[in-house]
């Protein structure tokens, strides 16, 4: 069965499509889920939550095609309230190879992603580790495409800023 039928029934509230719909997308919502809380334990209980979230609410989902990006932006909340029940930050380490440059350390890499805005460092996030889409993004942040790409302008032009005065890249 095509994913759209899958997302279509499971709204529906059809169990079995909504078990085979959270399988399908199990990797990408756990590794969301452990670059964001670093821990398999946290992650593993991120995973339970956010299961019993969208099951609960996944009747209100009105475009079927964006299931797996309604699903990712739960595991992202839920991501956010943990790590501010914690006060710990959100980790920056699955975006280093994203935007690694040689001449650019670690240290300095991860200095420069947690210099940005939450909303900076959460649009960095979902384009370079998740890889999702310009449009993706927009329906998850719920702003306009053009919006979501000058922030994701400005965000890389601080992060070059940044590395730069540090004497790391020139190119983001």
């Amino acid at each position: 069965m095509e994913e759209l039928e899958i997302a279509k029934k499971a709204i529906q509230r059809d169990e079995q499509a909504f078990l085979q719909l959270m399988q399908e997308h199990k990797a990408a919502l756990y590794r969301t889920a452990y670059a964001f809380l670093k821990s398999e334990h946290e992650a593993v209980e991120a995973m339970q939550e956010v299961t019993f979230r969208a099951y609960q609410k996944i009747h209100t989902v009105k475009e079927p095609k964006y299931i797996k990006t309604w699903l990712i932006r739960i595991m992202i909340n839920y991501c956010q309230t943990q790590l501010k029940k914690n006060k710990r930050f959100i980790s920056t380490d699955a975006l280093q190879v994203q935007v690694y440059d040689e001449n650019s350390s670690y240290l300095e890499i991860e200095e420069a992603i947690s210099s940005l805005s939450e909303k900076e460092q959460q649009l960095i996030y979902m384009k370079y580790y998740q890889e999702s889409k310009i449009k993706e993004i927009a329906v998850l942040e719920n702003i306009p495409e053009g919006t979501v790409k000058s922030r994701l302008h400005k965000a890389l032009k601080s992060l070059r800023s940044f590395l730069s005065e540090k004497g790391g890249a020139d190119h983001v």
